[in-house]
């Protein structure tokens, strides 16, 4: 049976790196919006992934990386979205969630063909993360409200890109349905 999995992209984080100052704001501004999407998934029983960067440790795994972001600049944007013990965990190297990671595979064992988009950084891994999911023929939700942003300019192309050139679904986070007979 097809279902719809919600894809959390980097809010793990550490916030140390240069951009940091620049996404704090917009990350304490779509926290909620990640918490409601969340409820939402995990109320109707989809698969929670959450895809994350992995600080150059290659010997790292989710674990590590949820610690390393507690321990960090800001554990209090960390706190509130952390992964629960049904959540699922990929660890990727580069912009895209899809790129030489398991995902794809993960999502066609899931029988995932829609997948939910939210997290950080909304003109940089979130739209590559959309573009990889278009071009596998998945339906692509992403929560505009539970998006972070470094820019806000390019945000607001990034999301305009999405939803024209990869037929991206951009939708508040609670009029998101993660059940059998979701709407597109």
């Amino acid at each position: 049976m097809a279902c719809t999995a919600l894809i959390v992209i980097d809010m793990l984080n550490t916030y140390a790196h240069e951009d940091a100052d620049a996404l704090v704001d917009s990350v304490r501004t779509c926290l909620p919006g990640v918490g409601e999407v969340l409820r939402r998934a995990r109320a109707g029983d989809a698969p929670v992934i959450y895809v994350n960067d992995n600080f150059g440790r290659w010997r790292s795994h989710h674990g590590e990386i949820l610690q390393a972001a507690l321990d960090g600049k800001h554990a209090e944007l960390v706190e509130p979205i952390a992964p629960d013990d049904d959540s699922l965990f990929v660890v990727k190297a580069r912009h895209s969630a899809f790129f030489e990671t398991p995902l794809a595979y993960l999502l066609g064992q899931l029988g995932a063909e829609r997948v939910v988009l939210c997290g950080q950084v909304t003109e940089q891994c979130v739209l590559y993360s959309a573009l990889d999911a278009y071009i596998r023929h998945l339906d692509v939700v992403v929560a505009a409200d539970a998006v972070a942003h470094i820019d806000p300019d390019l945000a607001e192309a990034a999301l305009r890109m999405m939803e024209h050139n990869m037929s991206a679904d951009i939708r508040l986070s609670h009029e998101i349905a993660f059940n059998a007979s979701a709407e597109r």
